[in-house]
């Protein structure tokens, strides 16, 4: 008799842990594809850019720096996601943000600019992107608390550190680069 309760426990033991590690795959898998999310969006922004600063040159040929920081940025984003650098896509990204801002500035200063159709477009496909960005940068926060709460609470913990699942980075912006352009001074500078 004592064998089988010996079993049983055995088993329901088994059973828990087995939960436990299916739970931290899904979590594990969800912070994969919310990241992935997060780039597919990097990718079509990072595909505007450069259809933005083509055309914002033939009017902007005074504005260099801006375009140039704009380019700067969207390098050190796409080389920070190759490495798999969350902490570097979050800077690359705020440093983005400013530039674009700064484009979006001398847009509004330049009335030609304004007018331009593929400007325009652009300009408003850039800040779609953004938007969904952020969004989808909320939804990956999400998933790397998650994961990481979970692989640190008893009895998850034996099982993840048993399993080497570790602790996923967050996509952080700095409180500057959470707020928004301050146009004003960026007609003043």
């Amino acid at each position: 008799m004592l064998t089988y309760i010996l079993l049983g426990i055995a088993g329901i033991a088994l059973l828990y842990g087995i939960v436990i590690y299916n739970g931290l795959v899904n979590l594990k898998h969800n912070v994969s594809k919310s990241w992935s999310n997060i780039d597919v969006l990097l990718r079509q922004r990072h595909e505007e850019l450069p259809k933005l600063v083509e055309t914002c040159k033939q009017y902007m040929q005074f504005e260099r720096e801006a375009l140039e920081r704009v380019m700067a940025a969207r390098t050190g984003a796409h080389v920070a996601r190759q490495k798999g650098d969350v902490v570097g896509v979050g800077k690359s990204e705020g440093m983005m943000r400013a530039a674009l801002g700064s484009i979006q500035a001398t847009v509004e200063a330049y009335p030609e600019l304004k007018a331009n159709q593929s400007i325009q477009t652009l300009l408003s496909r850039v800040t779609a992107l953004e938007n969904a960005i952020s969004d989808r940068r909320e939804f990956y926060n999400e998933s790397v608390n998650n994961n990481n709460v979970r692989i640190e609470q008893f009895p998850d913990i034996v099982i993840a550190r048993l399993l080497a699942f570790r602790p996923a980075e967050l996509l952080e912006f700095t409180a500057d680069e959470l707020q928004d352009p301050n146009f004003k001074a960026l007609f003043n500078s």
